[in-house]
């Protein structure tokens, strides 16, 4: 017996993610608030299969073609924002890429505050973004913290074994080693949690200060040597691992 023929075209939510207009889960959202309109019918079905000539418009802008994905690495600098505007004016994160890359609404994964630094991964592949923000897939990311002064062994015993911020959460153990530097410490942690500014806070109620903060790896990837506010395309290797960790097939 002859096998079935796959169905004709791509599902309208894959449709649509692979525009770089959001991700999939996203355009589900859209889809089922009623904002989707197929050859300018309205569809309320994410399942529906659409073909390569059929148009394809969110709130009345018709979408453009699938585009490629794009994967950069940007060593983020201080007091730049990891948005894509910023209503106060400040430089964003868009700000520090080559122009070739600026049309191609790319977003940030993830965040740094203004004042912290060092890796960040920005792309346009929607599904990809929102895996690794989810906690289900929150990779382990690597920082080095320079702190004033001595460390006191206690407080780095309490972020080994795991502690409780004074705002509540209760955050899992994070690897923690500390070596001197000029009078300081420079502490390398790795954490497995993505609160909002957490590092600073545990430092906060350990009563640590915070000098200089920096992202150098997430995941399999580092930050290696790419200068400040300069950022690169990931390799194709890079891509696969990242995309494989995020529980996502290779590109082919």
């Amino acid at each position: 017996m002859a096998e079935p023929e796959a169905p004709a075209g791509v599902r309208l939510n894959k449709a649509i993610a692979a525009t770089g207009h959001c991700s999939r889960r996203n355009a589900d959202e859209l889809i089922l608030a009623g904002r989707v309109r197929v050859d300018g019918q309205p569809e309320s079905n994410p399942a529906r299969r659409v073909l390569p000539f059929e148009s394809i418009a969110v709130d009345g802008r018709i979408l453009s073609g699938p585009q490629a994905f794009t994967y950069l690495m940007l060593n983020k600098p201080v007091q730049v924002v990891c948005t894509v505007s910023d209503p106060e004016g400040r430089p964003t994160v868009l700000d520090c890429l080559p122009q070739e890359f600026k049309g191609l609404r790319l977003y940030p994964v993830g965040r740094l505050d203004y004042f912290s630094e060092g890796m960040l991964l920005l792309t346009n592949d929607g599904d990809l973004a929102q895996r690794l923000t989810h906690p289900r897939h929150h990779q382990p990311k690597t920082y080095e913290v320079l702190v004033r002064g001595a460390v006191p062994e206690d407080a780095l015993k309490t972020m080994r074994r795991g502690m409780r911020l004074a705002e509540g959460e209760d955050l899992l153990p994070v690897d923690v080693t500390a070596q001197p530097a000029a009078g300081n410490t420079l502490l390398q942690m790795v954490l497995r949690q993505g609160f909002n500014r957490q590092i600073r806070r545990m430092c906060r109620d350990l009563g640590l200060t915070v000098l200089r903060l920096c992202r150098v790896a997430q995941g399999a990837l580092r930050l290696g040597n790419l200068a400040s506010g300069k950022a690169r395309p990931l390799t194709d290797a890079e891509i696969t691992n990242l995309r494989e960790s995020a529980g996502l097939t290779a590109i082919r």
